[in-house]
C-alpha cells in the first residue's frame, strides 16, 4: 500500500516532466515536488529550453515519458529514497518534417510523506556525462545493468578485435571506405541497452563511439599499451583491456587530431554542417580544452544541421548542440571531426 502511494507521487512528477519538454514554462496544475531548488532550476531551464526551441526553429508537437525505478535506495514509513530512469520521446516538427529524438536520464528521487500523501522533497539529476572516464574499477560482471536495470551477461572472452575484412599486403594493411551506413545502424542498434559484448561503462559515451566506428570498418590500431593506438582486447580473465583512445573522450580527441598516413583518420572540420553520417562530434563542457562526451551523427534535422546518438545518458538522435543537456554550459566548446573516406 505505501508503495502505492508514493509510486502516485512519482507518476505525477513524469507527467509534469513530459509536459515541461513539449511546453517549457507551462504551469502544471498539480505537482508533487516541494524541492525549491529544483522548482528554482527548472524555471530557468523552461526559458532555456523555449529560446532553444525557437532558434531552432521547431514546434514540439508530443512527448512520451516512461519511468522504471531502477532500484529503492532506503525505504521506511515515512521517506523513500528510489533511482529512477526517465525514457523521454520528443516529437517535433521542422520545415514540415517530422521528427523523434530520444534520452533517457536517470535521477535519484526522495519521497516524505506529508499527512496522507506524499511528496517530492529533493530531485538529484545523474549528469554522468560531465564524468571523465580515465580508469575504471572492473565491477562485479552480475552487477552490470542497462539503463532500464536489467543485469545483463558479462562479456564473453575474447582476442584483440580485427578488421575481418580487411587482408594484410605489402606495406601494412590495405585501404578500407568508411561505411558510414554500418557505422549508424550500429549505433541505431545499440544506443539504448549497449551491446553486451562489450564492456559497458558507467561513463560509456566514448567506448559506444569507438564500437560504431569499427563497425563501419575502421581499423584497429593494436598496441597492447593503453596509452598509443586505438583498440580493445576484449574480455580476458577477469580484466577488459582496452586503450584510452578506445574509452575515454580526451583520448580519442587526440587520437583524430593525430596526423597518420593509414587506419582510423579524421579532418577537423568548423561547422557542424559539414559533418556526414558516422562523423564524430566531442564536448568541453567547460571550455577548458578537455573533452567529456563524445557522439556520433546519426541522421540530420530538417535544416541539414546533425542529430547524433549517445550512451552514458543514452540518446537517439538528439540535437548536435547539447543545449537540453544538464552537463553544457555557456562554456561549451566542440570539436567536429569528419571521418576519412577511406581508412
Amino acid at each position: 500500500m505505501m508503495e502505492q502511494q508514493w509510486k502516485e507521487s512519482l507518476y505525477q512528477y513524469v507527467d509534469q516532466v513530459n509536459k515541461s519538454r513539449v511546453a517549457p514554462g507551462s504551469l502544471p496544475r498539480r505537482s508533487s515536488v516541494r524541492d525549491p531548488q529544483f522548482l528554482l532550476e527548472q524555471g530557468e531551464r523552461a526559458r532555456r529550453l523555449a529560446l532553444w526551441y525557437k532558434r531552432r526553429g521547431i514546434t514540439p508537437l508530443r512527448g512520451e515519458t516512461g519511468v522504471r525505478t531502477l532500484r529503492t535506495v532506503r525505504q521506511n514509513p515515512g521517506e523513500v529514497v528510489a533511482d529512477v530512469a526517465l525514457h523521454s520521446a520528443l516529437y517535433y516538427e521542422k520545415g514540415g518534417v517530422h521528427h523523434r529524438e530520444d534520452i533517457i536520464e536517470s535521477e535519484r528521487l526522495t519521497f516524505l510523506r506529508d499527512g496522507g500523501s506524499w511528496e517530492i522533497a529533493s530531485v538529484m539529476h545523474n549528469v554522468p556525462e560531465r564524468s571523465s572516464l580515465r580508469k575504471v574499477a572492473e565491477a562485479d560482471p552480475a552487477l552490470r545493468l542497462s539503463p532500464w536495470g536489467e543485469v545483463l551477461q558479462p562479456p564473453r572472452p575474447s582476442t584483440p578485435l580485427i578488421n575481418r575484412g580487411m587482408v594484410r599486403a605489402v606495406g601494412g594493411f590495405r585501404e578500407v571506405r568508411y561505411n558510414r551506413e554500418e557505422a549508424v545502424a550500429y549505433a541505431d542498434r545499440w544506443w539504448k541497452e549497449g551491446n553486451p559484448e562489450f564492456e559497458i561503462f558507467e561513463v560509456d559515451c566514448t567506448n559506444y563511439v569507438s564500437q560504431c566506428l569499427f563497425a563501419g570498418g575502421a581499423p584497429i590500431n593494436y598496441t597492447g599499451k593503453r596509452e598509443t593506438g586505438w583498440w580493445y582486447k576484449g574480455y580476458n580473465g577477469a580484466q577488459e583491456w582496452w586503450s584510452y583512445s578506445w574509452a575515454v573522450s580526451d583520448s580519442l580527441e587526440r587520437y583524430l587530431s593525430g596526423s597518420r598516413g593509414t587506419g582510423l583518420r579524421a579532418e577537423a572540420v568548423q561547422r557542424p554542417e559539414q559533418l556526414m553520417l558516422g562523423d564524430v562530434i566531442q564536448y568541453d563542457w567547460d571550455g577548458n580544452g578537455h573533452f567529456q562526451h563524445s557522439t556520433i551523427v546519426t541522421a540530420f534535422d530538417a535544416g541539414g544541421l546533425p542529430l547524433v546518438n549517445a550512451r552514458t545518458v543514452s540518446s537517439r538522435h538528439r540535437f548536435w548542440d547539447y543545449r537540453d543537456s544538464y552537463a553544457w554550459t555557456d562554456r561549451t566548446a566542440y570539436r567536429f571531426f569528419h571521418i576519412s573516406d577511406y581508412l
